[in-house]
């Protein structure tokens, strides 16, 4: 697995855009283009737009294949599950997904350290783009789509990373010399860092993207995200008018039809990735699985008892397998294992349900006690339940956190972050998790990163 600092040596990453993102651009045939070799070089590669935009493709590309945010086995949906209360392991003992599952994991995780890397490394994409497009002979109007793209993307970024390890460097350059010794910077510094570029983003993105599947960064998005961290550091007010935006100002529309949410039109999805080209997502062959016992993970029972009977996510979005005196659960939310025999799906990392719970959790710190029922009873329609009879604050909160685990749960760590920013961890995690210690609310950095780095000393505690 590279090291940040391994990869920042390579200086000449925008010399090559691989095929990859040509597979990715594929879903929009007007911006597809022909190179020898599929190649690009530094210097052509910001000569007009479709070429620059076919190296901010990579970049998401990257994303839908790489860890941290890959549909696969060592992306968050699954791994964090594992750490969490959402999935139960059953595959190989001894295994480095094995450690997520029993807290255990080490410095020297290939799979934390793959979260790290791979964050990095698409951060360092985006600021090859954003220093390309600077000097770029293309007009400003074509330029700030571009421009914003890259900026929603170092700021989501940063954001897992900030959620996993805490203090971390904000790299906003490709400066070999600067990246080589940065140092950890304290979470409020970032945060700061991470709303400006969501604000800068919010001021270039269109309303639509240009392929009209949600595929690319949105102003939609931009605030999605600007309302998510709000609530992350309780500023309810700046969270509820992030979310109304959204709710209120976009394109996006919510669905009452649950098996729409997670079909590549789904009128409720504000970003999504399309999966390679002929392929289907690997969110679908993560968690699907056909034999009993699982061969690798399945849904906590905890959770599945934690539904309402007449919930109808649980015969829409799990699925079970059984050996006829046992069951077991999985993740049904995407269907298509083979492409043809089921919905045309891709990753979907933003929808609306999450902002109708933001907003529904902002407005009941604020007072609005009513508001705040109606946003949580919207997701509860959808779902075939009645009204929550929750009524007061305290009872709302405990609704809405239920309500995002029973929505949310195996996308991209909700669960866990929501465990965290609660303060509810130690709580829910200490019965199940005879591993268990409270310096578990971080992941270690990666040893060979501190080696070649001292400056990002000191280890989380715990490591």
């Amino acid at each position: 697995m590279k090291t940040i600092l391994n990869f920042l040596n390579r200086l000449a990453y925008l010399a090559i855009v691989s095929i990859t993102a040509l597979s990715f651009i594929g879903c929009e045939k007007d911006l597809e283009v022909g190179l020898p070799n599929s190649q690009l070089t530094g210097i052509s590669v910001f000569q007009n737009v479709a070429t620059a935009r076919a190296a901010l493709a990579k970049i998401y590309a990257d994303i839908r294949d790489t860890p941290p945010l890959t549909g696969t086995s060592e992306g968050l949906n699954l791994l964090i599950g594992l750490y969490a209360d959402e999935m139960k392991y059953y595959g190989e003992g001894g295994s480095s997904i094995e450690a997520f599952y029993k807290h255990n994991i080490q410095s020297n995780s290939s799979l934390t350290e793959g979260f790290w890397s791979g964050g990095y490394q698409a951060i360092y994409q985006c600021n090859s783009v954003l220093e390309g497009l600077a000097t770029a002979p293309i007009t400003g109007e074509e330029k700030a789509p571009l421009e914003g793209e890259a900026l929603f993307l170092r700021a989501y970024l940063h954001f897992y990373l900030l959620n996993l390890y805490g203090d971390i460097p904000f790299i906003n350059t490709t400066d070999y010399l600067v990246n080589a010794s940065v140092k950890r910077q304290p979470q409020e510094e970032v945060y700061t860092a991470i709303i400006a570029d969501l604000e800068q983003a919010n001021e270039l993105l269109p309303n639509t993207d240009q392929s009209g599947q949600y595929i690319y960064a949105t102003k939609a998005a931009a605030n999605a995200l600007l309302a998510r961290i709000y609530l992350y550091r309780e500023q309810w007010q700046k969270s509820l008018d992030a979310a109304t935006t959204v709710l209120e100002d976009s394109p996006h529309t919510f669905t009452d039809d649950l098996s729409q949410v997670f079909v590549s039109t789904g009128p409720g999805i504000i970003w999504q990735l399309p999966p390679i080209t002929s392929l289907t997502t690997s969110e679908a062959f993560t968690f699907i699985f056909e034999t009993a016992p699982p061969p690798l993970a399945a849904l906590q029972p905890e959770l599945i008892e934690s539904f309402e009977p007449n919930d109808a996510r649980l015969s829409q979005w799990i699925g079970v397998v059984t050996d006829g005196t046992q069951n077991w659960y999985y993740p049904y939310k995407y269907k298509t294992r083979i492409a043809g025999d089921g919905p045309e799906e891709f990753s979907v990392l933003m929808r609306l349900a999450e902002v109708f719970l933001i907003r529904a959790e902002a407005r009941v710190h604020l007072g609005d006690i009513g508001g705040a029922q109606s946003d949580l009873n919207k997701i509860r329609h959808r779902a075939d339940l009645e009204d929550s009879t929750a009524s007061t604050e305290t009872e709302l909160i405990t609704a809405i956190l239920e309500e995002r685990r029973h929505e949310l749960f195996t996308e991209q760590g909700h669960r866990w972050f929501d465990l965290k920013r609660t303060g509810n961890a130690a709580e829910v995690l200490q019965p199940l998790k005879p591993n268990w210690r409270i310096t578990d609310l971080l992941f270690p950095l990666p040893q060979q990163e501190l080696r070649l780095n001292p400056n990002l000393q000191p280890q989380n505690p715990g490591y």
